[in-house]
């Protein structure tokens, strides 16, 4: 199984958010520059997570994006499946069909496993991860050096703006 950069993109972001949302809505230049991940691609990614309302924007100046629930009632699994990122471990998306049209030997193996990720996936919250030491030490780390680097910060009032609909 691989989980593509579509779906670690899209839990990096919304964790990044969870990390910044209490201080109001967070722009999707700041995610962007904090965690280096395109700002059209963020846009595209934050379009489905709007549109599962996982997450809501607020237009106009100081506007961006906040989480729709609490952080601990946003688990991983939905985030993935937001943006329509597959966890199949099989070699025919699940459908039967591996091995000339039938199910391959080890096709019920690699399919259990896939309901396992995504399981395993369902029962981690956005709020769960935030509490971990770790993540705090490397959200620190990347808000000191957004800090350092302030004067070449992008102007986020300028994109607020632009914040999908």
């Amino acid at each position: 199984m691989k989980l593509t950069t579509k779906g670690r993109y899209a839990v990096t972001a919304m964790l990044d958010l969870a990390l910044h949302g209490d201080q109001g809505p967070v722009s999707l230049a700041d995610i962007s520059a904090r965690q280096e991940i395109s700002l059209s691609y963020l846009e595209q990614l934050f379009s489905r997570l709007r549109r599962q309302k996982l997450v809501v924007s607020i237009r106009g100046p100081g506007g961006g994006y906040k989480l729709s629930r609490p952080a601990a009632e946003l688990y991983i699994a939905e985030v993935v499946d937001a943006v329509s990122e597959s966890l199949d471990t099989t070699r025919c998306g699940n459908k039967g069909d591996c091995q000339n049209g039938e199910k391959c030997l080890t096709h019920h193996l690699w399919s259990d496993l896939s309901d396992q990720i995504h399981q395993f996936l369902s029962e981690i919250s956005l709020g769960d991860l935030m509490r971990k030491h770790e993540i705090r030490q490397v959200a620190d780390r990347q808000n000191r050096r957004q800090s350092d680097n302030g004067s070449e910060t992008i102007n986020t009032e300028r994109l607020s703006d632009q914040a999908p609909a």
